[in-house]
């Protein structure tokens, strides 16, 4: 394997998993750090590993929010897969709540903070995480929240229930647990209020070394809510750890909790969605991107590409073309970017 991929230098190894490897990279004109997750090609013997990976690209692709992992781009041979992601070198959130037991209140409210504002983003551009838990969060070098690992997320269809059971049985909802269709936004809420449960206790609040116990304890809600809590977050946790996923506080909810909005700093609030008057507009079949069909089918599009370009070019609003507005204003922003960083490479090398 060459020493380098694109303009970035390999440097020491990050990290190794039964796909391959993480390795640190240089940018060899900006100096810039990065991760390079490096994938061997012939590891993806199965359909569904590289469903998983293509679906982990497409995903990472268009999404660009501050507490969720930066993909930056992708470079390919014939043996290897390199994926040019932000270094974050704080390490899992999980480790950090191991060393330390539990946490102070006041990190615990922005990890959760956090967590949720890059929940909401993924949400609001159609998808849901399915496996969210300490080890999948992962931390920069100031501790700021950074959502990892897509490999099992799933773009959210108009009017359709995911069936799929996935994720940790610890922090799974009893609705995926028990293989119910279930709506993945409110599975990942119960998610959060698991994690939150964990970082204020430094203890799960569904346990048990037996699995039939553990997946019996989750499908009725049973934990014991520790006298420690006070009565917001009791409150909070409460409202989201609720069986009925119809009862479950919604993400909105949560944002207006007392909990919630103490020592709220100032963020920047993402547009839900793109201008209205886009979306009862046709695509005709010259202006459809076929990048953004390929990503729609990689993400779980069940439709061919004839069913979704028909979608695309009909008069009503529908999740098919409000994916393929929001994907397509991701690829410019990201253009835009680029353009930036090949102007400000060409300024320093005049200064030079």
């Amino acid at each position: 394997m060459s020493e380098t991929v694109g303009p970035y230098i390999l440097g020491k190894t990050l990290g190794t998993g039964s796909t391959g490897k993480v390795k640190e990279g240089t940018h060899n004109q900006t100096g810039e750090r990065v991760a390079i997750k490096i994938i061997f090609k012939k590891t993806l013997k199965s359909y569904k590993s590289r469903e998983k990976i293509n679906r982990e690209i497409s995903i990472l692709r268009f999404l660009s929010h501050p507490n969720i992992l930066n993909l930056y781009d992708v470079y390919e041979t014939s043996k290897y897969l390199f994926l040019i992601m932000e270094l974050v070198e704080g390490g899992e959130l999980f480790d950090f709540l191991t060393s330390r037991g539990m946490l102070q209140r006041s990190q615990t409210l922005i990890f959760f903070q956090q967590m949720i504002l890059g929940l909401e983003y993924m949400h609001n551009h159609l998808i849901c995480h399915r496996d969210l838990k300490p080890e999948n969060l992962l931390l920069d070098k100031n501790d700021n929240i950074k959502i990892a690992d897509f490999g099992m997320a799933q773009l959210m269809k108009s009017g359709k229930l995911l069936n799929t059971s996935c994720g940790s049985p610890h922090y799974a909802a009893p609705e995926v647990i028990a293989g119910k269709k279930y709506d993945g936004k409110y599975a990942d809420i119960w998610c959060c209020g698991v994690i939150l449960f964990a970082l204020l206790s430094g203890r799960l609040p569904f346990d048990s070394h037996n699995i039939k116990r553990l997946l019996a304890k989750v499908k009725r809600g049973v934990y014991q809510m520790p006298k420690s809590f006070n009565e917001y977050e009791k409150d909070l946790i409460r409202k989201i750890l609720v069986v009925d996923p119809k009862k479950r506080i919604s993400i909105k909810k949560i944002k207006k909790h007392p909990f919630f909005t103490q020592n709220f700093p100032k963020l920047y609030i993402f547009p839900s969605y793109p201008f209205p008057d886009k979306l009862v507009h046709p695509i005709s079949s010259e202006e459809i991107d076929m990048r953004i069909v390929n990503s729609l089918i990689n993400l779980g599009w069940n439709e061919d590409e004839d069913d979704l370009q028909l979608i695309l070019s009909n008069k009503e609003i529908n999740h098919e073309k409000i994916f393929y507005h929001l994907y397509q204003k991701q690829i410019l922003k990201r253009k835009k970017e680029k353009k930036k960083k090949k102007e400000k490479k060409k300024k320093k090398k005049k200064k030079k």
